[in-house]
């Protein structure tokens, strides 16, 4: 059973981390170069889309690993996923406290009411995230770590 919850857990943040990284690395270079402003509604769609599936998919990583610290405190690698654990419950602390107010402004704004510091609001953004798919990839490769 022990096996059978490290994988879904490794899988289910893997995939996390491969979403967060390619909003990184691929869609928010799509978006920003997108004549004129047009990539900020390409970030507000992406927001309310992501928005709503991604609360789930970090609460959820968090809970599964939350779970195999328990089912696997007595066996190797436990402190591993601790750290690990940790590191997860930052990133959704991370992500309440500082990405989500800005994605919520920013998933509503049009052209005709989105206020003058916009871009910088997305430049932001863009910051946390970066340090959060930093945190999400070291939580993810300790879990990995902790099967070895």
């Amino acid at each position: 059973m022990l096996n059978t919850l490290e994988v879904v857990t490794i899988v289910v943040v893997g995939l996390m981390v491969g979403v967060e990284f390619s909003v990184v690395f691929i869609m928010n270079r799509i978006l920003d170069a997108l004549p004129e402003d047009s990539g900020q509604l390409g970030h507000a769609h992406g927001g309310r889309m992501l928005g709503a599936l991604m609360p789930f998919w970090y609460m959820g990583s968090l809970v599964l690993s939350a779970i195999w610290v328990v089912a696997g405190r007595h066996h190797h690698g436990a402190g591993l996923v601790v750290t690990a654990a940790g590191l997860l419950m930052l990133s959704v602390v991370m992500s309440v406290l500082l990405l989500v107010p800005i994605n919520n402004r920013n998933k509503t704004w049009t052209p005709e009411n989105r206020p003058a510091d916009w871009k910088e609001q997305l430049h932001r953004w863009n910051r946390y995230h970066y340090i959060r798919v930093v945190v999400i990839v070291a939580a993810f490769t300790l879990l990995v770590a902790a099967l070895a």
